[in-house]
C-alpha cells in the first residue's frame, strides 16, 4: 500500500466534551500523519488539554470518533493503547528507581513485553543524552535531562503515537532547544506526534501543521504559515499608542473590520494586508511606526482581543 493510500496515525473526527455540564471541546476534528507534528494551540481554556486527553484515552468522548492507523480506538483499544506514547506536562519520574530502572518499569507495563529489553533501553539513552546519568536517580538531574528522560521514557515501549503536553515548560533555552531537536529526531524517525505549547517560537519551529482552538471549537488548521497569513495578513504596524489621534485611529481601524489592538507595553500591534498598510501610510502620512513580519504571537493577541 502506498503512503497515500494509508491511513493517517492519528484521525479524530467531530470530538465533543462537556464537563460539569459545560461544552469544552466542540466537534473538533485532529489529522496526524507518521512522522509529522501537529501543534494543538489556543488560550487557557481553549478545549486543549481536554482534546489531548480524549485521544490518548483518559476521557472519552460524548461523541466523535478516534482512529488510529484505521483501528477504532473504542473497538481496539487495548491493543490500540500499546501504540501510544504519552509525555504529561507534570513530571512524574519515580525518584526512588535510577534512570535506567525508569525506563525499564514504565516499560514492563505493556503487553507484549518490549523485545531485547535491555537493548532498547541503552540505545535509548545513548539517543537522547542519559547514558553518563543511568545509574543515577532523577533527583539529581537538571530540568532539561529530566524532561529528556520523561520523554524517552514516553518512547521506550515503541509507539507509533507520540504525545507531548507542554514538554518545555519551566526550561532554560539552552534545554528548550535540546528538547527541540529530540523532537525533531523523534518525527525523522517516524514517529506522529501531538503538541501542545505556549511557547509560539516552539509550535512555529516544530509543528507540520497547527490546530487553532478557542473556547472549545477550532479557529483554524494549516501549516504555521497558512495559519498566520490566513488569520493576520501579511503585515503587523507596530506604533505607540500615545502618538495617534484616538478617535482617528479607530475610526480607520473600525471601517475596516479591524479590531482595536491591545497595548502591550504602551505598543499597538496591528495586523494589516498589503493593500491595508498602503492605505495606512496615507490615511496617517506623519505618524512614525515600523513594520515587522506577523508571527503566532500576534494570532494570541487577536484571539484575546475576540475575548
Amino acid at each position: 500500500m502506498s503512503d497515500s493510500a494509508r491511513p493517517p496515525a492519528l484521525e479524530a473526527i467531530g470530538l465533543t466534551k462537556r464537563l460539569g455540564g459545560r461544552l469544552v471541546v466542540d466537534a473538533v476534528d485532529v489529522v496526524c500523519a507518521a512522522g509529522t507534528v501537529v501543534g494543538l494551540l489556543g488560550p487557557n481554556g481553549a478545549g486543549k488539554t481536554t482534546t489531548l486527553r480524549m485521544l490518548y484515552g483518559f476521557l472519552s468522548p460524548d461523541s466523535g470518533a478516534i482512529r488510529y492507523h484505521g483501528r477504532d480506538f473504542v473497538q481496539d483499544r487495548e491493543a490500540i493503547k500499546r501504540t501510544i506514547g504519552v509525555c504529561t506536562q507534570d513530571d512524574t519520574l519515580d525518584e526512588e528507581f535510577s534512570v535506567a530502572q525508569n525506563l525499564a518499569i514504565y516499560a514492563g507495563y505493556f503487553r507484549p513485553r518490549v523485545p531485547d529489553l535491555a537493548a532498547r533501553i541503552a540505545g535509548l539513552m545513548d539517543e537522547v543524552g542519559l547514558t553518563p546519568f543511568a545509574a543515577q536517580r532523577p533527583v539529581t538531574l537538571s530540568g532539561g535531562f529530566r524532561r529528556r528522560l520523561m520523554i524517552a521514557r514516553a518512547v521506550v515501549h515503541g509507539p507509533s503515537v507520540l504525545f507531548l503536553d507542554e514538554p518545555t515548560t519551566g526550561l532554560d533555552p539552552q534545554a528548550r532547544v535540546d528538547v527541540w531537536r529530540l523532537v525533531d529526531q523523534l518525527r525523522t524517525q517516524g514517529l506522529a506526534i501531538i503538541l501542545t505549547t505556549h511557547y509560539m517560537d516552539e509550535a512555529e519551529r516544530l509543528s507540520d501543521r497547527l490546530v487553532v482552538l478557542d473556547r472549545g471549537r477550532r479557529v483554524t488548521e494549516g501549516s504555521p504559515r497558512e495559519v498566520i497569513d490566513e488569520q493576520i495578513g501579511e503585515h503587523v504596524v507596530v506604533v505607540h499608542a500615545d502618538a495617534v489621534d484616538a478617535a482617528a485611529f479607530h475610526g480607520w481601524l473600525a471601517s475596516r473590520g479591524i479590531a482595536l489592538p491591545a497595548a502591550v507595553l504602551g505598543q499597538l500591534h496591528i495586523p494589516l494586508r498589503g493593500a491595508q498598510l498602503g492605505e495606512f501610510t496615507a490615511a496617517f502620512p506623519d505618524l512614525r511606526f515600523t513594520v515587522r513580519e506577523p508571527d503566532l504571537d500576534d494570532l494570541f493577541m487577536r484571539l484575546a482581543v475576540r475575548r
